[in-house]
């Protein structure tokens, strides 16, 4: 099979199109045929040995956290609610041995793979599961009471727009910044306020919260400069890594909790993932494509996300 690789981290030009086995699917697991698989952020820090994920030997290292296609062999032991034809999605954890999506075919336990939403194109579809379950993972740390108010920064990136769509489907007033380009996508996606980003957001934030925001979800990781704009005994969700020892400092102060919201705690959650499919089917959720490239172009695409400016999710085809 095709897949997207690499042996040498670096750069985007170490990205190449390799050959190898197709895989075949085990007790309890299914094949997806892969029609697409979503380029992230996190696969660019994959790319430049940024993380636990490794290279092994001689073997390409596949970056790649989501895909939809096809279902196209299913193993013995599972329960047959996926079927050959059935088209579908799935987060991956890409510390496994196989390593990310970036590839023809994947295989994958069955409870890791929910029905793509109904009415959306397979490239749209590749666009959810990690970035909306990180969303919904922040979301569901903060344990916000009903009609609370909630900051949201990056609102006009790919999980700081589901995070905007999700605290407006669950009824809280949502607060978000963009830059003045990004004002109307911000708005339609639901927040209730945008301010403009940059220095001085918190206090920006105060001005439409005055008595401090409940809750913040840092998708832009601004860190210690959002805290302001929170109430004492608030929270902030981060979106990578925990806070480090000076914002934990200041939010001890005023006791704001800091919670880190890790994605693959999702792993394997099909029930997290079928809410996302029933949200985007029922419209609460925009799924973004920003562009497609087919394999040979990776690089390229890899190049466009970490330039910046990339408003929903960059898509490899196969």
């Amino acid at each position: 099979m095709r897949a997207v690789g690499l042996l040498r981290y670096g750069g985007p030009e170490v990205l190449r199109v390799v050959e190898l086995p197709t895989p075949h699917a085990g007790t309890g697991e299914v094949r997806i045929r892969v029609r697409a698989a979503a380029v992230n952020p996190s696969d660019t820090l994959i790319r430049a040995g940024m993380t636990p994920v490794r290279i092994r030997g001689t073997v390409p290292l596949l970056p790649g956290q989501d895909v939809a296609g096809t279902i196209d062999e299913v193993g013995p032991g599972t329960s047959g609610a996926l079927a050959p034809g059935d088209p579908v999605m799935a987060m991956i954890n890409p510390t496994r041995p196989a390593a990310g999506g970036y590839a023809e075919w994947v295989v994958l336990p069955e409870a890791w793979v929910v029905p793509a939403p109904a009415g959306v194109s397979l490239a749209e579809a590749a666009t959810l599961p990690l970035n909306g379950l990180t969303a919904l993972h922040a979301l569901d740390q903060l344990r916000l009471s009903p009609g609370s108010t909630l900051a949201v920064t990056g609102a006009a990136g790919a999980v700081g727009g589901y995070a905007v769509q999700l605290a407006k489907a669950a009824g809280h007033r949502v607060l978000a910044d963009a830059a003045p380009d990004d004002a109307d996508l911000v708005g339609a996606l639901g927040a209730d306020v945008t301010v403009t980003r940059g220095p001085g957001v918190a206090e920006r934030f105060r001005e439409h919260a005055p008595d401090g925001v409940d809750a913040a979800v840092d998708a832009a990781l601004i860190g210690a400069a959002l805290v302001p704009a929170v109430r004492d005994g608030g929270a902030v969700a981060l979106l990578r890594g925990g806070p480090d020892p000076a914002l934990r400092e200041l939010a001890d102060r005023r006791g704001i909790a800091m919670v880190s919201a890790y994605v693959h705690e999702y792993d394997g959650r099909r029930d997290k993932l079928d809410l996302l499919r029933q949200m985007a089917e029922a419209g609460a959720l925009t799924l973004r494509v920003a562009g497609r490239f087919p394999p040979e172009e990776a690089a390229r695409a890899h190049q466009l996300l970490e330039a910046g400016g990339v408003r929903g999710r960059l898509v490899i085809e196969f």
